[in-house]
């Protein structure tokens, strides 16, 4: 292939990206792959000190780390006009911020559905899809105003299947993956084609990005109990998600608007 073939497509040289959520073990990656192949971009977190990132690793003037709370305008506003000042408007934001239930999450929010708390419901709801709901808002829609661009929305297998309460079965203690991680991620992917079709006209493609779960020093009765579900045999690697997310971001993908793209290790395939 030849230097100006259709690898350049994957060039994301003098595009602005955002990632939310950039301080967590995948936002950085995500972070690291854009200025990777090109990008400024700008690490949206609402924690983005958090000395265990790998943003904390990052030294280029490509990057910025921006605080805000994606679940409050003001807040968001604020830091997009902080991205905007030193680099302009995005090309491409990636909503990957978002709470989850892992298996050592607090026993209050992990229990039957019969007694899940209402607090619990409503703040993964704020965080996954309201959150994702105004950082389309603010960010897609300065982005619909200017020269459009690429959005991905971050969803999950739990967001396409039922999780399979039996992984979970070896803890003491009774242990649900929780109803509100699973509804919100199924919700990503008509928030996905909403916006698809909203804003073809205006040159910003939205796709979903379906990921299973990545490896994290998880124990091993869980990691044992998951993976058998899975053909590859093995949970993701934190930068396994990479590739398909610059094809999504890129040129790569320009006739690719409202889709799921599923990188789950051929766990749905089952």
């Amino acid at each position: 292939m030849t230097k100006n073939g259709n690898m350049s497509k994957f060039d994301l040289s003098g595009k602005v990206a955002v990632v939310t959520g950039a301080a967590g073990q995948i936002g950085g990656e995500y972070v690291r792959a854009l200025l990777d192949a090109g990008a400024s971009v700008a690490g949206l977190d609402l924690n983005p000190k958090n000395p265990k990132s790998i943003l904390n690793t990052i030294k280029s003037t490509k990057f910025i780390s921006v605080q805000a709370d994606i679940t409050k305008k003001t807040s968001l506003l604020a830091g997009l006009e902080n991205i905007i000042k030193k680099f302009g408007v995005p090309d491409i934001l990636v909503n990957n911020a978002a709470i989850d239930a892992p298996p050592n999450a607090d026993q209050a929010n992990t229990g039957p559905f019969e007694e899940y708390p209402e607090a619990a419901w409503d703040s993964m709801m704020a965080v996954n899809l309201k959150g994702m709901f105004l950082c389309c808002q603010a960010i897609g829609g300065r982005m619909a105003a200017n020269t459009g661009g690429s959005i991905l929305n971050i969803s999950s297998i739990y967001g396409i299947l039922s999780p399979d309460q039996r992984i979970y079965e070896y803890k003491e203690k009774p242990f649900f993956k929780p109803i509100a991680y699973s509804v919100t991620k199924s919700g990503v992917l008509n928030m996905t084609r909403y916006l698809a079709t909203y804003w073809a006209k205006k040159k910003v493609r939205v796709n979903t990005l379906t990921l299973a779960g990545v490896f994290n020093n998880q124990d091993e009765n869980f990691l044992r109990n998951y993976t058998v579900k899975i053909p590859l045999g093995r949970m993701a690697k934190a930068d396994d998600y990479n590739g398909a997310l610059i094809f999504l971001a890129s040129e790569a993908s320009s006739y690719m608007t409202g889709g799921n793209l599923v990188i789950d290790g051929g766990f749905s395939a089952w």
